[in-house]
């Protein structure tokens, strides 16, 4: 759920990039703060006031079944706007040393520049560690960062969504490779000039998970040292093979999460989705007149072999700010692994990070109406389990996402070579990397 309304920023590292401040994130790192797994009982015996800053549906509710289960704790829910808003808001606080809350969302790509800024509490002090078996190993890789720096809340492997009716009325087969969905494209859109099998107007959020899923692994992160390699095998694969989409036009050039963009779902103008397994829930919400029409598939790949990438998710952290951080903790551990927080979280639509969930009878076993009656979780369960490993983002990711449109954003503007646009990428993530005192290699 926490790409619901994903779009970019222009954003900085919080802070000069002092070497203490990247040390917080190595092996060697001391957290200034101290604390004990036992301080978060007591804390929460002992009750206080917390600050939770978070853009998900189901915050509120689960706060408010938290401080049902811990009447000595109140915990005030703020939206701060979502994704780019809150990280703006975010790093503002941080910056001048007050304002941050005691709790915020924050999603897998962004979180290690905040843990970078020296801005997060390193959460294995409390034993966090001991939590890792409950989540999937790509979303505890992403919290952790030489420190366990969150504490995953939902995961997004891509799956694809596609309008049955549309492809039925049209002939299309559900593709299982890339060569065919962009046969497919070819042929929806030699039928109809209208419709598109899918839409690209440029978005890093997207290109990203398919460069992963494509084998690349452009960025590598070792401390200060920083390497950028935006033509890899992997990023060439993708550019190579979405450029057969945009240059004859066969993507709808419709920006994700605009209005135009629920208006082609719902007319079946888009008639597929390259997305997070978080999509579902979405969808069945804001497009209702999809219901019946709307099927869920693995993403295609270049061989046939089941394989995916992460598309979104967030974790949640507790800010150094925070004036009574064993207390932030112990709401978070109960956000995030209690039975009854993620119950309520599974109620507005949200695709889970823990595995008990994953592979319960109870959650794979539904068959939402909206979806033909398919058992949609199995094909989305199964994605998580084909999640590539070692990808790692930048740890000035934010900034990176807010520069795309002027870089390989051209590409699709122009409808020209996205691998000269990934270039271009690249030369402004190298100028910028340095002027933060990374080692750009």
């Amino acid at each position: 759920m926490s790409n619901l309304k994903r779009r970019t920023l222009i954003g900085t590292v919080p802070s000069a990039l002092a070497v203490s401040a990247l040390a917080a994130c190595g092996d060697d790192a001391e957290e200034a703060a101290t604390g004990k797994p036992e301080d978060l009982d007591a804390a929460l015996e002992k009750g206080g006031k917390l600050t939770y800053w978070t853009w998900t549906p189901s915050g509120q509710a689960q706060a408010d079944a938290f401080t049902a289960a811990y009447p000595n704790v109140e915990v005030e829910v703020v939206n701060a706007g979502t994704a780019t808003d809150e990280y703006t808001a975010l790093q503002n606080a941080v910056a001048a040393g007050s304002g941050a809350p005691d709790v915020a969302q924050i999603e897998y790509y962004a979180l290690q520049q905040f843990a970078l800024s020296d801005s997060l509490v390193d959460l294995a002090q409390y034993g966090f560690g001991d939590l890792e078996a409950q989540y999937t190993a790509s979303t505890w890789a992403a919290v952790n960062l030489g420190g366990i720096y969150g504490l995953p809340q939902d995961s997004g492997p891509m799956v694809m969504l596609y309008n049955q009716a549309v492809f039925d009325q049209f002939g299309l087969a559900v593709p299982a490779t890339w060569d065919e969905y962009v046969a497919a494209a070819e042929a929806l859109h030699a039928a109809d000039p209208n419709r598109f099998l899918t839409n690209d107007a440029g978005d890093p959020g997207y290109a990203q998970p398919l460069i992963w899923q494509a084998g690349g692994r452009p960025y590598t992160v070792d401390g200060t040292t920083v390497g950028i390699d935006l033509q890899d095998e992997g990023s060439k694969r993708w550019a190579d093979l979405w450029n057969r989409m945009l240059g004859p036009g066969l993507l709808a050039p419709i920006p994700t999460w605009s209005d135009d963009w629920w208006k082609a779902l719902s007319n079946g103008t888009v008639a597929s989705l390259i997305i997070g397994a978080w999509m579902p829930g979405i969808l069945e919400g804001s497009v209702p007149e999809g219901a019946g029409n709307w099927r869920v598939a693995p993403v295609p790949s270049y061989d046939g072999t089941p394989v995916t990438a992460e598309n979104g998710g967030s974790a949640q952290s507790v800010l150094k700010q925070s004036a009574n951080p064993a207390l932030a903790a112990a709401f978070l551990r109960w956000l995030n692994s209690s039975p009854e927080s993620i119950a309520v979280f599974l109620e507005s639509g949200g695709f889970p990070s823990t595995t008990a969930e994953l592979e319960s009878a109870e959650f794979t076993g539904k068959a939402p109406e909206y979806f033909g009656g398919q058992l949609i979780n199995e094909v989305c369960v199964a994605a998580s389990a084909n999640v590539a490993t070692g990808f790692q983002y930048l740890p000035f990711q934010v900034y990176a996402n807010s520069v795309f449109p002027d870089t390989v954003g051209t590409a699709y503007t122009e409808q020209s070579d996205l691998n000269a646009g990934l270039e271009a990428w690249q030369s402004n993530l190298e100028d910028y990397g340095s002027t933060q005192g990374f080692q750009v290699q």
